[in-house]
């Protein structure tokens, strides 16, 4: 048996496949209940009303959507922070925007690389003089 502290409370627990105590597991079940419930009640409800109203982190809630506990289908308002920028996004991690740039930056950084790559190779029917080791 693994025994560790949670993360949550800070108690002592046997591990288990959610990675919180007990308690906690039961305050997490609660806590999406509320939200669940405010969800049906109030549809077009925004991240943050959820929150305010229900008191539940907003970073509790987006990790229930991400989960698939909470579904954005019937709720038109409600969105996450992308993890760069913080707007309000409906899926995956980041907006488009920035996922844009990083894929921009991400080929600039291997166009560059590939350059340099490029430079240290001898050109086609050139020689390469190399200093021979004195003995």
């Amino acid at each position: 048996m693994n025994i560790d502290n949670c993360p949550r409370c800070g108690k002592l627990y046997a591990k288990n496949f959610r990675d919180v105590c007990p308690a906690c597991i039961k305050e997490i079940d609660l806590e999406y209940s509320r939200c669940a419930e405010y969800l049906r009640k109030n549809k077009g409800a925004t991240m943050q009303e959820l929150s305010d109203e229900t008191g539940v982190a907003v970073k509790l809630i987006t990790k229930f959507i991400r989960e698939g506990r909470i579904s954005l289908v019937g709720a038109p308002n409600l969105g996450y922070p992308c993890e760069v920028c913080g707007i309000p996004i409906r899926e995956g991690t980041m907006c488009e925007s920035c996922r844009s740039r990083l894929i921009k930056e991400t080929g600039q950084l291997k166009n560059n690389s590939s350059e340099q790559a490029d430079k240290r190779r001898p050109s086609p029917g050139s020689f390469q003089i190399k200093e021979r080791q004195k003995d």
